[in-house]
């Protein structure tokens, strides 16, 4: 039999090659089915990352928000590798000028790309010098579980060792992962990959110019994220707050403590309208003696008044240290610096005028 198979083979091979193609014993392997690349829409706001110098030796001194979104995304044509990517540019100035105006336009816009089922992460180009603010306004105002990302540089796109391609680079393929989902509001530069919350603007000039005073999250390496802690604070899906129910801001401003201070700025702003009054204060949010008697005044007018902190790498203000909250009824930052707990206090207020209910917020967020 053996025999007889052995001299059939080159026969029986012959005739598997005339049967039709259903009918062959071996299907032949399919091609392997294309990747479905995420869907990533990337919001252009302006910022150094958009910026243009002179020449190549200027990476200090430059012209931000010059190149348009088109532009941007032409300069970075790995991006097509990592999402199907598409840009809007919503916004085109120098991030010192944001106002809450940009930020709830801003905002709103996030909010109904967020709702759309045909796009699964956002990425925003923004000038770091309010780069921060706008994070942890939107990861407090945010109802979903997809990535947004906030990105920028410090050094224009024509510069020498420019920095905007891979920092935009690593925001798209943050963006588009799966596993940066429900992690909040995220900030990309530098290969790390920091929380909206907590990031800050430490350093100008160094592209290590941000810097998170509890550590990064993660970290992206060749367009792959790796992730070593999370966010415990409430934020985005979370979060009780939302833009799609905030027609206003309102005003609160930040008065900044050194030797010999008076209370000169904090009864100007009060005249100006602010609803509350941050005060960024020396060590755990202190207050020098001449300017308690102010403060007092002016909460007993109807003024919130938030002691933060001005140090620079993460003030914590604990309660009732320093001065005795409970009895003046002011507020404290927590760990959150001063133009961050402006950020808070204005969508806070937006909801609660009563000051337990904000220091609740001030814990919480």
């Amino acid at each position: 039999m053996k025999h007889l198979l052995n001299a059939l083979g080159p026969a029986l091979f012959a005739l598997t090659l005339l049967l039709p193609p259903g009918l062959h014993a071996e299907e032949p392997t399919p091609a392997e089915t294309p990747r479905q690349l995420p869907r990533v829409v990337i919001l252009a706001t302006g910022g150094t990352i958009a910026g243009a110098g002179a020449s190549a030796a200027n990476s200090a001194t430059y012209q931000a928000a010059r190149v348009p979104v088109e532009q941007l995304l032409a300069g970075v044509p790995q991006l097509a590798e990592l999402a199907a990517v598409r840009g809007e540019q919503v916004l085109q100035l120098a991030s010192e000028s944001f106002g809450n105006e940009q930020l709830l336009a801003l905002g709103r816009r996030v909010a109904e790309l967020a709702e759309n089922p045909e796009v699964e992460g956002i990425v925003i180009t923004h000038g770091t010098d309010t780069l921060e603010e706008t994070a942890y306004f939107l990861t407090l105002v945010e109802r979903t579980d997809k990535p947004i990302v906030l990105v920028g540089s410090m050094r224009p796109g024509t510069a020498l060792s420019a920095d905007g391609a891979l920092n935009l680079y690593n925001a798209v393929a943050v963006a588009g992962n799966p596993q940066a989902r429900g992690k909040g509001v995220l900030v990309t530069l530098n290969d790390e990959i920091h929380s909206g919350r907590d990031v800050s603007k430490a350093l100008n000039i160094k592209t290590e110019a941000f810097k998170s005073p509890w550590g990064p999250l993660g970290m992206v390496v060749e367009g792959k994220s790796y992730w070593f802690r999370l966010p415990a604070k409430r934020h985005t899906l979370n979060s009780e707050f939302d833009i799609r129910q905030i027609a206003s801001l309102p005003r609160v401003d930040i008065a900044y403590a050194y030797g010999n201070l008076d209370d000169t700025a904090y009864r100007a702003f009060a005249g100006a309208g602010a609803r509350a009054i941050v005060h960024a204060g020396t060590g755990n949010g202190s207050v020098a003696a001449p300017v308690v008697p102010a403060l007092r005044a002016l909460r007993k007018e109807g003024l919130q008044i938030i002691r933060a902190s001005r140090a620079d790498q993460g003030g914590f203000v604990l309660r009732n240290a320093e001065q005795p909250d409970d009895q003046y009824d002011w507020l404290v930052a927590h760990d959150l610096n001063p133009q961050k707990a402006r950020i808070l206090a204005m969508v806070a207020l937006s909801k609660t005028q009563d000051s337990r209910e904000l220091q609740r917020i001030f814990w919480e967020y």
